[in-house]
């Protein structure tokens, strides 16, 4: 057997900026932290961006097998290569590299272990018909990641440089990529702090790299209705925190929740905010429900960018497509607040017509019900129906972008 690989970072630490005691400073009238590492901003804004022409591509001697379409798990099965690229404050972006698939090697001390320094990306490509390969929005994603970076003092890059070098790297895993329908390349850029220090602050070096698996439909049970229990015992965001920026902290704090709406017979939670129980969102997804105003019109409510959700890529894609065909029908769509309450009053007078949720990894997921104060409201589904009018037809005018049949500007293609 082959010894594991190991990526061993350039150890960034020795060439981050020095640390000095930390200490209080009096500015502007009041006393305010100098933290122990410094990141100067003027000086970073000179270093070196991300330069696609100094990749360098090592290719593993050992490929790994294929897994069968219908045998593959969400996120266990992954491609013999991965893109890594460093950062020091004092250097910028080094050159790129593709090399095998290998563990990292990271100090002990380094602060992603000690203050979650950590953004992730969620993207896919797709196999068209003539066996050619796209990104949905991928600008998107660079932008996102870049916000969420900014957020946790990561250092920021050039979205269409990474996403160039996204695209080189998804040739070369081409072969891991299924043919068939409803299956893709699940790719995950990720963004550490290195740094190695126990100091609070701004890492002085970081690690941009990317990995991809792939992936068949998220939910074991395809495209099918899911229920979903109305969590108040926990809140996943709250203004003016960080639940709008793709954090692996926002995560793990979720999973208990999840676990105990689990062993009630829930697939996910419904996350609720306040005491008037605001709709945020469902799982790790957007939400969106469809219902009929008390005037008789059909609308399709998503709550607002207002702290307290992820901006979806796909949330954003289902907005400007229902605003686009289905606003034609007669449709009002909106960005509002809407509470718990409203949802159950609307199904009880046979008003709310479906309700889905929305998100790269399952696109988009009916949903059945939504248990909510020892009651389920059903949301709309007939008996033996997994999937209202709205969700299949979004979906469908999404997949047919994903997978080329229709050319659009979202879809961008590997060469």
């Amino acid at each position: 057997m082959p010894r594991p690989r190991t990526f061993h970072p350039l150890k960034p630490f020795l060439t981050a900026p020095k640390t000095a005691p930390s200490r209080l400073l009096r500015l502007n009238g009041s006393l305010k932290r100098q933290y122990s590492i410094q990141t100067q901003e003027s000086a970073l804004a000179t270093l070196p961006n991300i330069n696609p022409s100094h990749l360098t591509i090592t290719k593993t001697t050992t490929p790994k097998p294929l897994v069968p379409p219908h045998d593959l798990v969400f996120g266990r099965t992954f491609t013999d290569h991965m893109l890594s690229i460093e950062w020091t404050a004092s250097s910028g972006w080094l050159p790129p590299r593709i090399t095998p698939y290998q563990n990292l090697s990271l100090d002990p001390a380094t602060c992603v272990f000690h203050y979650a320094f950590e953004a992730f990306e969620g993207m896919k490509a797709y196999k068209t018909a003539d066996g050619g390969l796209r990104l949905f929005r991928p600008d998107r994603n660079m932008r996102r990641l870049n916000r969420s970076a900014e957020r946790i003092a990561l250092p920021t890059f050039d979205g269409e440089a990474f996403t160039e070098l996204i695209a080189k790297f998804t040739r070369l895993e081409e072969r891991f990529i299924p043919a068939s329908r409803g299956y893709s390349l699940y790719l995950r850029p990720t963004l550490i702090g290195t740094h190695r220090t126990l100091g609070v602050g701004p890492p002085g070096s970081a690690l941009l790299y990317l990995i991809a698996s792939p992936v068949g439909p998220y939910y074991p049970t395809g495209f099918r209705a899911v229920s979903l229990a109305a969590t108040t015992s926990a809140v996943r965001a709250w203004p003016g925190g960080v639940g709008d920026r793709k954090l692996g902290a926002n995560y793990a704090p979720c999973i208990v929740p999840q676990l105990e709406a689990a062993k009630r017979g829930y697939h996910q939670n419904l996350w609720l905010w306040g005491e008037e129980e605001v709709v945020t969102e469902v799982g790790t997804m957007n939400l969106f429900v469809c219902v009929r105003d008390r005037e008789g019109r059909k609308c399709l409510w998503t709550a607002p960018l207002d702290g307290t959700i992820l901006e979806g890529v796909v949330r954003e894609s289902v907005l400007e497509l229902a605003r686009e065909r289905l606003g034609k029908e007669g449709w009002k769509v909106e960005e509002r607040q809407f509470t718990m309450r409203e949802l159950a009053e609307a199904a009880d007078e046979g008003r709310l017509l479906e309700c889905f949720g929305t998100g790269t990894a399952a696109v988009v997921a009916p949903v059945r019900l939504i248990n909510w104060r020892g009651r389920d409201v059903e949301c709309g589904l007939k008996e033996g129906e997994e999937a209202g009018e709205v969700a299949t037809r979004l979906k469908g005018w999404i997949d047919e972008i994903h997978y080329g049949d229709v050319e659009h500007k979202w879809s961008v293609k590997v060469d």
